[in-house]
């Protein structure tokens, strides 16, 4: 931590064991915890909440002020969990009076160039590729991968366990456990490989997609999926969990893929 070629503001609260490169700024009224490394030429100011064994690379900047006219100073924050990696150039805004707080869950990985715009709540273990982009007030949900150059519509939703293509427009709610592709945005199957990983049973993965069937598959409309959904299949957690995403969507979910002749 005594790195001289490093700026840490006295009003700073840094865990002894914080590693600081050169040539790197922390501000006032920050907050990093042990095993914490920080890279060359990164920005943290006011505001950020950073947990243990977080990995942060040259060049990002943490806990600027939001990208939005609305912002007024308030007293807001960034709040960053345990073992998370920032990659090189990313930007991580702090909230608004809207939520007051931006929130990167434990375990994420956020890689190069990403943005992670004001009052966004990002879960555990999630991966977002090189280049992905959120826009404001966006909540996503544990174990969710956006590949690269993914762009997310504010006030969206992904639930847990998504998994978003390569350069998708994300412009409507994403529901959990499936696998989002093609433009405009929509479903092509479960994340079933994604799934297997994290020890789900092949009879809990055949339950989901019997769910996204009738959602997806059946032309039913989402009011007369969820009914059937509801009525038909047993009471678990996955999906119960699906009909809660439905019933809570703002946006409206993204919709099914049909080839047209």
């Amino acid at each position: 931590m005594n790195q001289p070629l490093a700026y840490v503001h006295p009003g700073a609260k840094i865990a002894k064991n914080v590693v600081i490169e050169p040539f790197t700024t922390i501000h006032n009224n920050v907050k990093i915890e042990e095993g914490t490394w920080i890279g060359s030429n990164v920005t943290i100011m006011e505001g950020a909440r950073i947990g243990k064994n977080c990995n942060i690379f040259p060049g990002a900047i943490i806990s600027a002020i939001p990208q939005d006219l609305k912002y007024n100073d308030e007293d807001t924050t960034v709040e960053i969990g345990d073992n998370v990696t920032i990659r090189e150039c990313v930007t991580i805004n702090r909230g608004t009076s809207d939520r007051m707080k931006t929130v990167i869950g434990d375990n994420c990985l956020i890689m190069a160039y990403c943005h992670i715009a004001h009052d966004c709540i990002v879960g555990n273990n999630c991966i977002f590729s090189n280049n992905t982009t959120l826009a404001g007030h966006i909540t996503i949900g544990d174990y969710v991968v956006l590949a690269g150059m993914v762009a997310v519509h504010q006030f969206c939703s992904i639930g847990n366990h998504a998994f978003v293509t390569g350069g998708s427009l994300v412009r409507k709610d994403v529901p959990p456990y499936v696998k989002a592709a093609r433009e405009p945005l929509s479903y092509v199957g479960i994340n079933s490989v994604g799934l297997r990983r994290r020890g789900y049973t092949t009879e809990k993965i055949r339950e989901i997609q019997n769910i996204y069937r009738i959602l997806y598959q059946k032309h039913y409309n989402n009011t007369q999926a969820s009914e059937i959904i509801e009525a038909e299949m047993e009471a678990t957690p996955e999906r119960d969990e699906i009909l809660q995403f439905i019933k809570n969507s703002h946006r409206g979910i993204m919709k099914g893929y049909f080839k047209s002749n």
